[in-house]
C-alpha cells in the first residue's frame, strides 16, 4: 500500500516563494502547478510567458496516469529525470527510445527519431493499459517530428505530449506542427526547453496524481 509523503519543507517555501514572485497567472490549479514545478526546477521566471497549454492538457494527463499509461521518453537523461518521481508515486513504467533505436548510417536523423517508430508500435499494440503512452520530448525535435508522422498515417495518439525540445534547428517548426495538430499537449514556444523541463513537468502531474490516488 503506498503511503502519501508531505513535501519537503524546502519545497514548499520554494512555492510560496514561487508564487508571491509570480503573482495571478489566469493558469488553472493544475497548470499552475506545472507552472511552479517548471520555475522551481530551472530557477526562470521567464518560461511562463513561453509555455503553452491545449485544452485540459495537464488534466487528461493526470487521468492517464491513474488509468495505468505509461511513458516515452526521447533520451535517456528524460528518461533518468522521471523514473524516480514515476517509481516513488504511480509506480508507472517508464521508456526511452533510444532502447529501439539501432546504429545509424543515415547522418539527416537521430536515434531517437529511429527509435520512436520502433517504441510507438511497440507500446501501443502491447500494452494492457488502456491510456496510450504520455511521450516526453526534451531534446529531439526529429522524434516528435516522427511520432507526429505515425499519428497522421493512422497510429494511435498519445494520450499526452510534452514538448520541450531545446535547441534551433528543426526545434521551432516542430513545436508549430505539434501547436497546428488537435494532440493534447504542454509545450514551449521558441527555443527553450530541455529534458530537464520535460521531466519536470510529467514529475508535476505525476505529484498531482498520486495525491488525487491517495485520498
Amino acid at each position: 500500500m503506498s503511503v502519501k509523503r508531505p513535501d519537503h519543507p524546502i519545497f514548499k517555501k520554494s512555492v510560496e516563494f514561487i508564487r508571491e514572485r509570480l503573482g495571478p497567472t489566469g493558469f488553472n490549479s493544475l497548470e499552475q502547478d506545472v507552472v511552479e514545478r517548471l520555475i522551481h526546477s530551472s530557477g526562470d521566471f521567464s518560461l511562463v510567458d513561453f509555455l503553452r497549454f491545449s485544452s485540459s492538457s495537464c488534466s487528461i494527463g493526470v487521468q492517464a496516469l491513474l488509468a495505468g499509461a505509461s511513458i516515452l521518453t526521447d533520451t535517456n537523461m528524460a528518461h533518468a529525470g522521471v523514473k524516480a518521481m514515476a517509481s516513488r508515486t504511480l509506480q508507472t513504467s517508464v521508456h526511452c527510445a533510444l532502447d529501439w533505436a539501432k546504429d545509424l548510417d543515415n547522418q539527416a536523423s537521430t536515434r531517437s527519431a529511429q527509435g520512436m517508430k520502433g517504441a510507438w508500435h511497440e507500446l501501443t499494440t502491447n500494452s494492457c493499459s488502456q491510456s496510450p503512452p504520455i511521450v516526453l520530448i526534451g531534446s529531439a525535435p526529429t522524434a516528435l517530428n516522427v511520432l507526429l508522422d505515425l499519428v497522421e498515417q493512422g497510429s494511435q495518439k498519445p494520450s499526452l505530449i510534452v514538448a520541450m525540445p531545446v535547441g534551433f534547428i528543426g526545434v521551432l517548426e516542430s513545436k508549430a506542427r505539434l501547436a497546428a495538430s488537435d494532440l493534447d499537449n504542454i509545450r514551449l514556444e521558441g527555443s527553450r526547453g530541455g529534458a530537464g523541463l520535460a521531466a519536470a513537468t510529467i514529475n508535476a502531474l505525476l505529484r498531482v496524481a498520486y495525491l488525487e490516488k491517495s485520498c
